[in-house]
């Protein structure tokens, strides 16, 4: 051995070489923390992970970067102003919360929405799952390197913006709906936005599977990476498409109907081995289904009002305010917060654009809710995402965590 190749061994404690013995390395884990200011975590999530090298050992999450005390909040607000903290959650499907939410109080209150309110109330969902799914598969994409097919959906994402804009005046937090059916009937602009969607979207969404399905390079980044098997995905209380990935075909809105989801023709797609791949797949599928809903809840939608006869909890028409004293004294009254429910126990479950959105609600008769619980997917299925990691890349965490589509403000809330 040389004295330089004597002096490096010395300065990095590395045992001098002998050719007739090979020097031992030992195996050191590093610790890396990937987020929260990790582009790919969307600069909320942190994972402190132990490496061997480019394997993940070991994980453990740390959640809570965003948390807003939603339910305690909640807790004292008036029931119908509790609408603004449900689409803070998962704010890319936001009408699904605040439709949610309107039939937890619903089935509080025994109040039977009419027929036409329910079919717009389906549109809307089915709109809001289809924002959902495609900025996930969007994001997907981008995440594996490809940047086109997540700009051919964002557009598509703003045409569905426009659409709530004409139902509701707002695009992301929509505050969409009421207690008791819609804020207003939908117009012939808003019908005709909806069609013309229904048409144009479709061939985007071919475009856009032509360019993932079968490409070879995301394939690679997907198949078989972030795993997990549909025993594993039931014991930590996974559900929608990160469920039906891993084979269930549990679906709230077949299993539970609601909102008139009887009345409707679609499938459920389910995947097989739980893996990124089939994460994506059931999501774009997922879509297709969606597009199926709507057309039928469009061209079928029952005539009729679009609001249940509950004065005391629906906010009446402005034009009756100003000239009927009974519908003025009920403007009061609700906005002021004045109105007392009755007291019972509820759990009103909707299919989210991540799974089961629940909300359980306590009422003691007050004007206020006594206890409120919001069940996040999220919440739930973050969990599993360091054991779904150990094994893998670093590069196929970023991947795993894309395809599970996180919403740190549901998983926070």
């Amino acid at each position: 051995m040389t004295t330089d190749e004597l002096d490096i061994a010395t300065k990095t404690n590395v045992p001098a070489r002998n050719d007739e013995t090979p020097v031992q390395y030992v195996n050191e884990l590093t610790t890396l923390n990937l987020g929260p200011t990790h582009p790919a975590t969307h600069g909320i999530f942190q994972n402190i992970l132990q490496m061997d090298g480019e394997k993940i050992v070991s994980g453990e999450q740390t959640i809570g970067y965003i948390h807003r005390a939603f339910e305690k909040i909640a807790e004292r607000r008036p029931f119908y102003q509790i609408t603004t903290l449900t689409d803070r959650m998962n704010y890319c499907s936001s009408p699904i919360n605040n439709m949610g939410w309107h039939m937890t109080v619903e089935k509080l209150l025994g109040i039977e929405v009419p027929k036409r309110a329910q079919y717009i109330r389906v549109i809307m969902m089915e709109l809001a799952r289809i924002a959902d799914h495609l900025i996930c598969n969007g994001i997907l994409g981008v995440d594996t390197g490809a940047f086109t097919g997540f700009l051919y959906l964002f557009e598509e994402r703003e045409n569905i913006y426009e659409i709530y804009e004409e139902v509701c005046g707002a695009r992301l937090t929509t505050n969409m709906g009421r207690i008791g059916g819609m804020e207003r009937d939908l117009s012939p602009t808003a019908i005709r936005k909806i069609k013309e969607f229904l048409v144009r979207y479709p061939k985007v969404l071919r475009e856009f599977e032509n360019l993932f399905n079968r490409n070879r390079i995301f394939m690679d980044r997907t198949v078989d990476v972030g795993g997990i098997s549909a025993e594993r995905a039931l014991s930590y209380g996974f559900t929608g498409p990160n469920l039906r990935a891993a084979g269930v075909d549990y679906d709230v809105r077949v299993m539970n109907p609601y909102s008139s989801y009887q009345d409707f023709e679609f499938d459920i797609p389910v995947g097989q081995s739980g893996d990124t791949y089939d994460r994506f797949m059931v999501r774009n599928e997922e879509m297709w289904q969606s597009l199926r809903i709507i057309e039928q809840a469009i061209n079928n939608l029952p005539e009729g009002p679009y609001y249940a006869d509950a004065p005391q909890y629906y906010l009446p028409p402005k034009q009756e305010v100003y000239k009927n004293m009974e519908a003025l004294i009920y403007h009061f009254k609700i906005v002021m917060g004045e109105i007392d429910a009755p007291v019972g126990e509820v759990y009103h479950a909707v299919e989210g654009g991540n799974g089961e959105l629940g909300f359980y609600l306590i009422s003691d008769g007050g004007r206020a809710p006594y206890r409120l619980h919001f069940r996040r997917p999220c919440f739930i299925y973050y969990q599993a995402f360091p054991e779904m990691c150990v094994g893998s890349t670093l590069s196929d965490a970023i991947v795993t965590m894309s395809s599970l589509n996180v919403i740190a403000g549901e998983l926070d809330a």
